[in-house]
């Protein structure tokens, strides 16, 4: 009798077992704004501008669905239209689809009749590097892997290698803006704010050591290096003039 009962608990037992082992492999990629999961969306890895356009929000809408339905990171559609955290936007609202002081295209103006095709513009060259007072610090210790490329939406900062649970410090004094996993595609990350044009990026972190709205200093430890949303352990590092990805390695220090 008692055996003949154990088989059915065995049974319902290995049952769940396998529904448990199927839940650990689905994906899962979080929304901002969020509690509930949205399965099978791919995130945008890669922003391109849309220069000129703009994006009208929508009741319901949150910065990661615009960002997504146009071809752009969260990250860039809250910078590029300085949206603080916890990046709330309003119906009625207007954003800007590129990157501020971008070039505006012009459409000449052409006489009556006239039937040829306006020339397509030229285009601008890089502009050199901003001028910084801050004494900036490495993030952490390692070979870069991946530089930055200006033009290159894929490379808009750099990708250090090191090991798990290596520390990651603020490159300069600053505030903590952000400390979290919301934006999709960068991880645990951790922006610093460093003064009202200037501030840096931290992703890919196994664990954040800072809270937002806490000051930190040059060399002081937010974060824990990992492989959160990367293939290996890495710190994805940018730094950032007015929202605009520069070179990291033209500030930081020579090694």
């Amino acid at each position: 009798m008692m055996r003949a009962m154990r088989m059915p608990r065995l049974a319902a037992a290995c049952c769940l077992l396998v529904v448990l082992a199927a839940c650990g492999r689905s994906h899962v990629v979080r929304e901002p704004g969020r509690g509930s999961a949205v399965r099978g969306e791919r995130p945008v890895q890669v922003s391109q501008p849309r220069y000129g356009a703009t994006a009208v929000v929508q009741r319901g809408q949150t910065v990661y669905r615009i960002a997504t339905e146009n071809g752009i990171t969260a990250l860039d559609l809250a910078l590029w239209n300085d949206i603080p955290p916890p990046y709330t936007i309003y119906p009625g609202q207007r954003l800007r689809l590129y990157p501020g002081g971008a070039p505006k295209s012009s459409r000449p103006v052409s006489s009556a009749g006239a039937s040829k095709p306006a020339p397509k513009p030229s285009a601008p060259a890089a502009p050199p590097p901003a001028t910084s007072t801050l004494a900036w610090r490495w993030p952490t210790d390692g070979n870069v892997f991946a530089s930055f490329a200006s033009g290159d939406p894929t490379r808009q900062g750099i990708d250090i290698a090191g090991k798990a649970g290596q520390p990651v410090r603020a490159a300069a004094d600053g505030v903590v803006v952000y400390s979290g996993s919301g934006l999709v595609g960068y991880g645990e990350l951790v922006i610093v704010k460093h003064n009202d044009q200037w501030l840096s990026a931290y992703g890919h972190n196994r664990a954040r050591l800072v809270n937002e709205g806490q000051l930190v200093k040059a060399g002081q430890q937010v974060a824990e290096m990992g492989r959160s949303g990367a293939a290996r352990d890495m710190l994805h590092f940018e730094i950032r003039y007015n929202g605009k990805p520069v070179d990291p390695q033209a500030y930081l220090p020579k090694r």
